[in-house]
């Protein structure tokens, strides 16, 4: 039977991105950034799962106003990397795992989670710089070590979906999962975040008491973590940290006695403060 046996969350910032495709990691200013990520890798390189179910969200390449699906799940065999705005970056293409996404995309809904199918879509920043960062660099050329099944969710355009909403369909993959027949290895990630406001007033704001003690729930009190509503994730945390809502799915799928095995936490990141956790489970 297929398994969850670990879970991951960490920020998305497509800065990180264009360090890393640019070679400049290593700069005084990007270096606290990925000296973060060094036991995150040998970690990964120890514990390579068969797939990875991500939770990301689209920044406008795959959807625009006229289609924001509040859940969409990548079916078909392979995602590229996309043009947003600069070029692709220089990754290599995202292979998924067609027969347990379908399994998953049949158990969420009929466990009553509405999802979109997506048969065709491209991946951004949103779900490539987590892979970069977990994984290392990996050019055009080369292949990602492990298959990737990409969820999209809202957090763009207003209503976004509930902690809560998420932390339960959470639970719902995790059930998917697990009554799946072939024996994989399988690792949720929830990427997004932390504190960080792009515009108007506020932009650049972070707030590093607020994300450090939203660590601490997820990782100790997660069904309290999934309470938290939109209002204060927007007070506290910025009008962009609403996306910390995806790593509820990350922190459902896993059993609320999972181990944290390592945590980073970095300010500044571009003009966003930097979260990242890895859960076992246990």
């Amino acid at each position: 039977m297929a398994r969850i046996t670990a879970g991951v969350s960490c920020s998305h910032v497509p800065a990180i991105g264009v360090a890393m495709d640019t070679g400049i990691t290593d700069q005084p200013y990007w270096k606290p950034c990925f000296d973060g990520f060094v036991k995150s890798r040998e970690w990964m390189k120890e514990n390579t799962p068969d797939v990875i179910f991500l939770v990301y969200n689209d920044h406008c390449t795959a959807f625009d106003a006229s289609c924001i699906p509040t859940f969409a799940l990548g079916c078909a065999a392979e995602f590229q990397p996309a043009d947003e705005g600069w070029g692709p970056r220089p990754v290599p293409v995202v292979k998924n795992h067609q027969k347990l996404a379908s399994h998953i995309a049949q158990s969420l809904i009929l466990d009553e989670f509405d999802m979109t199918i997506m048969n065709e879509m491209d991946v951004d920043h949103g779900l490539t710089v987590p892979l970069s960062l977990m994984f290392g660099e990996h050019g055009v050329d080369d292949e990602w070590p492990c298959q990737v099944i990409p969820l999209a969710v809202n957090v763009v355009q207003y209503p976004a979906p509930t902690g809560n909403r998420c932390y339960n369909l959470g639970k719902a993959v995790a059930r998917a999962v697990e009554s799946y027949d072939e024996d994989l290895n399988v690792m949720v990630f929830g990427t997004g975040g932390m504190s960080h406001q792009l515009q108007y007033k506020r932009a650049g704001l972070i707030n590093p008491e607020w994300d450090k003690r939203f660590l601490d729930m997820l990782v100790n009190d997660p069904v309290a973590a999934s309470q938290i509503p939109h209002v204060e994730y927007l007070r506290e945390a910025g009008s962009e940290g609403v996306e910390m809502v995806m790593w509820h799915v990350m922190r459902g799928a896993l059993k609320e006695t999972a181990k944290e095995v390592h945590r980073h936490y970095h300010v500044p990141a571009s003009n966003t403060a930097v979260g990242h956790l890895i859960l076992e489970n246990v």
